[in-house]
């Protein structure tokens, strides 16, 4: 099935209520024999995650471990149920993250240099990020796709098609690493990707009337690995892995360095998922624009993100939870100087031998 540009927005970014969660008429609708079928998928994957070894980690939820790796119950089973479903393309993209490593920024910026030619940058009556916050431009398979009991069909979204995902490179998809597909990794550094984790687990903690974690507890279960899929060194060994030995096919950025140079690396990623600027492009304003609406400051002053919501698996998140300060640093505010050179002396030591280093 074919869509004319102004429907796009509908089948890129909230495919997800039309494909997910209401199968729309122009999908087709599911049996009532296939809906049950689904359900004991999830129902099987559930029961199965339920038995895993759980400890509440620097997170809003219990988070449960699964060969080495932690999630909460419901991203595990979305992790399962993609492991299961998914057929990638080889002319897929995906976004893989950390929590709170830069995601709703690296998304926003690859939706908008993908779909350049469809939706001007410095058109905002039209734009989809005026309506959408980037985490419904770029959804996350284990988050919003493989969630409500459904098996999406998605083949009907256009190429390319963009998602998103904060599976460890080792849980990925068979599909994934089978088919081709460009995956691209945006690492941060450790002390600020954990920073940013607190302050937002302890937003979705007093959310549900939950103590706050004290940046004490969450220092130790961080440096133990129990934060959401984590551990974090290990997260990004896996993609830094994969990146030497396929750097074809798997980009590793890093959030520092595209704070330092945003244009230089949005030129790179056009470049690595096959939709590099012309050099008409390069010469004209286009790729200024991009970093520009794509900036932190004109995100988070949409109306979208002032007042909107995005649904994840594990419940409404309010969109101006996404945007905190989006700096570099900003570690040196919140952790004592003890708690710093533990997670300093954890990173020296888990990735000891391996050439990856943060400034």
């Amino acid at each position: 099935m074919l869509y004319k540009p102004e429907t796009f927005v509908h089948t890129q970014c909230s495919y997800i209520m039309a494909e997910c969660y209401s199968f729309s008429t122009n999908l087709g609708s599911e049996t009532e024999e296939g809906e049950e079928d689904h359900r004991k998928i999830y129902r099987y994957f559930t029961d199965l995650v339920s038995t895993f070894p759980c400890e509440p980690g620097v997170s809003s939820l219990l988070l449960y471990r699964y060969n080495g790796w932690y999630a909460s119950l419901p991203s595990m089973v979305g992790i399962m149920a993609a492991g299961r479903h998914f057929k990638a393309r080889p002319s897929d993209v995906l976004l893989a993250t950390l929590p709170k490593s830069g995601t709703t920024w690296l998304k926003s910026l690859l939706f908008a240099t993908v779909h350049r030619k469809l939706y001007a940058v410095d058109d905002d009556s039209r734009h989809p990020f005026t309506f959408h916050n980037p985490h419904e431009c770029v959804p996350f398979l284990e988050y919003q796709v493989y969630v409500d009991n459904r098996i999406p069909n998605l083949d009907a979204i256009p190429s390319p098609r963009l998602f998103a995902t904060h599976m460890p490179f080792q849980l990925l998809p068979k599909s994934v690493t089978d088919s081709g597909c460009r995956i691209v990794y945006l690492s941060r550094e450790p002390k600020d990707n954990f920073t940013s984790l607190w302050h937002f687990s302890n937003n979705l903690r007093e959310k549900e009337k939950i103590e706050p974690w004290s940046l004490g507890e969450a220092v130790d279960y961080f440096c133990n690995g129990v934060s959401p899929f984590g551990p974090y060194w290990d997260h990004l060994l896996g993609y830094w892995t994969a990146q030497s030995e396929q750097p074809e096919k798997v980009l590793f950025l890093k959030y520092e360095e595209m704070r330092k140079d945003p244009l230089g690396n949005v030129k790179k990623l056009a470049e690595f998922v096959g939709n590099p600027f012309t050099p008409e492009e390069e010469e004209g304003s286009i790729i200024d624009g991009i970093v520009k609406l794509c900036g932190f400051e004109s995100l988070r002053d949409l109306e979208v993100n002032k007042s909107g919501k995005t649904e994840l698996v594990f419940g409404s998140v309010e969109n101006k939870l996404f945007f905190r300060r989006g700096v570099a640093g900003d570690w040196v505010n919140h952790l004592t100087p003890e708690m710093a050179r533990r997670i300093d002396q954890t990173t020296e030591s888990k990735l000891r031998g391996h050439r990856l280093t943060f400034s």
